[in-house]
């Protein structure tokens, strides 16, 4: 095995091929459900930042698990699972949001409805879609894990890293539990926007990786507090320059169309500071154009163009820089508290750059 430290993505990437490439010779023949897990392989291996194993491999490497050798290999097996329980929370949150797009392509669910639609079959082809892409998001679920399982790890050490493992998988459920809940009943609160950040995000994101990946390695309690707190603030971070990017990054660098956090009626913390700041400083104008552009499916680019002017009026996006910026200070405060092993400080400290000062 060639060293991960020098490219853990691509490392992940291969281990993805071949575990695909075992689990699916078994119902490659089964009929026209060859052509689900096809798309679920070609959505698993076309493309995506891996940041979730690349932590919990960091976490690994941080907690003086080795870079080579047949642990490494276990370890990389099972930080790599990571990516299908992440592809599983991919496909249901595009159907859940009815997004058309992700990487620049069609959404599993939309994908599916076409061929339906192409091919002439009976019923309605978006109930086929919505069927086919939850059917996919299973499978993902459950090779997540058979590919964390079978792991060629102690058993000691799965069984210790087992909690967290199980731990994000329930998290980012209620996360997305509470996103959905907070559409629906119309909760704009910043506090709301922030446990879902924590659950949906950091925790799933960050938190649970890292301790996984150092688990794995047989960290002590003390590690695994600190690194709570490190991917606690990097997580919320992260979540918060993606809400930015939502509504005012790029199609061509994001792979999701501009304004879909509004669309879709998001509560991000972006929105619920801009509606309050609005509200608290009698900004009428501002209030409304917020508001008129949350939950406009048909979102015009004008529209959206006046709640990116509102936005910014009001000192919401200045306040969520701020907020970023102390939360990830804050997280890189922890992390000297640390006795990591090199180069996982280092790595850690870079992927805390990367992740809260991205740009599009």
């Amino acid at each position: 095995m060639s060293d991960p430290d020098a490219n853990i993505a691509a490392a992940v990437e291969r281990q993805l091929a071949l575990f695909l490439e075992r689990a699916t010779e078994p119902v490659r023949d089964v009929g026209p459900f060859g052509e689900a897990i096809d798309a679920l392989s070609r959505f698993m291996l076309g493309g995506g930042k891996r940041l979730r194993p690349t932590f919990a491999w960091w976490g690994w490497r941080g907690a003086g698990g080795p870079a080579t050798g047949d642990e490494a290999a276990g370890a990389l097996q099972a930080v790599s699972a990571l990516e299908l329980l992440q592809a599983c929370a991919l496909v249901h949150d595009d159907l859940i949001d009815a997004s058309d797009s992700r990487r620049g392509a069609d959404t599993v669910h939309v994908a599916f409805a076409k061929r339906h639609a192409e091919r002439g079959w009976l019923g309605d082809p978006e109930r086929f879609g919505l069927a086919a892409s939850v059917l996919v998001g299973d499978v993902a679920l459950a090779w997540a894990e058979d590919m964390y399982a079978t792991a060629p790890l102690p058993a000691t050490a799965l069984a210790a890293a087992r909690p967290f493992w199980q731990a994000m998988r329930t998290e980012v459920l209620a996360g997305q539990y509470l996103d959905v809940h907070t559409q629906a009943v119309g909760d704009s609160s910043p506090e709301a926007a922030m446990r879902v950040n924590e659950l949906k995000t950091a925790a799933y994101t960050v938190v649970r990786p890292l301790q996984l990946g150092a688990a794995l390695a047989g960290a002590d309690d003390e590690l695994l507090a600190v690194l709570r707190r490190f991917g606690h603030d990097i997580g919320v971070a992260f979540q918060l320059r993606d809400d930015l990017l939502g509504v005012f990054g790029d199609p061509a660098v994001t792979g999701k169309p501009a304004g879909d956090d509004l669309r879709e009626g998001k509560r991000t913390l972006l929105l619920a500071l801009g509606l309050e700041r609005a509200r608290e400083s009698g900004r009428d104008a501002e209030e409304r154009a917020i508001a008129a552009a949350v939950d406009d499916a048909w979102l015009s680019d004008a529209r959206l163009d006046a709640a990116r002017d509102a936005l910014r009026a009001v000192g919401a996006v200045s306040a969520v820089e701020q907020r970023i910026g102390e939360m990830t200070e804050a997280a890189l405060a922890a992390l000297r508290e640390t006795s990591l092993a090199e180069p996982a400080r280092d790595e850690l400290v870079k992927l805390a750059h990367a992740a809260t000062k991205r740009s599009a």
